[in-house]
């Protein structure tokens, strides 16, 4: 379970092999598609490297593990190192990650449904959208993780088969823009 979880939310944290973030990619102005799969790749290594270790590393060195489990658990490890700023700093952090995660979601729904049904059928998206957050918000929060788990094996599973299909092509055009340095 502790794999499933960890793999689960490492995913949604960072949405690395999900594809969402190619979107964000393509609309970079530059002609070196390699360049920009790099700096597309130092993402998921912040995120995860850097701030999912720094936050792991605290729970475990609080020794708070057992106590309680999700914002809860991360804001008393942050607090107890960081007593009276701690918590703050958590809830503005979860607050600045939930905001741009559904302002990301809405980018990336909003440019698959134009591609879908074409731009007349945009209006109809975003009332369905507005109407679907406060849902989400009043929804249990296992059953918010486990829609969201399924949605991003939705969208993993053709990724990845998309990935494996083009990855001649990847390691092709890396080859050949590691020779040109």
């Amino acid at each position: 379970i502790a794999m499933q979880k960890g793999v689960a939310r490492g995913i949604f944290s960072n949405e690395a092999g999900l594809g969402s973030a190619a979107m964000a990619h393509a609309t970079a102005t530059t002609n070196d598609s390699v360049a920009m799969g790099y700096v597309g790749m130092l993402g998921p290594f912040i995120d995860t490297i850097i701030v999912c270790t720094m936050t792991g590393l605290a729970i475990l060195c609080t020794d708070l593990w057992h106590t309680t489990s999700g914002a809860p658990l991360t804001a008393a490890a942050f607090n107890a190192t960081l007593p009276g700023i701690g918590n703050y700093m958590v809830a503005i952090c979860l607050a600045m990650f939930a905001f741009s995660t559904i302002l990301g979601w809405c980018v990336y729904s909003e440019r698959c449904w134009i591609y879908l049904f074409g731009d007349k059928a945009l209006k109809p998206f975003r009332v369905i959208f507005v109407l679907v957050v406060p849902v989400g918000a009043m929804i249990s929060l296992d059953l918010a993780w486990n829609i969201a788990d399924v949605l991003n094996a939705l969208m993993a599973i053709p990724n990845l088969i998309g990935l494996l299909l083009l990855s001649p092509v990847l390691f092709k055009l890396t080859r050949e823009y590691n020779a040109k340095k």
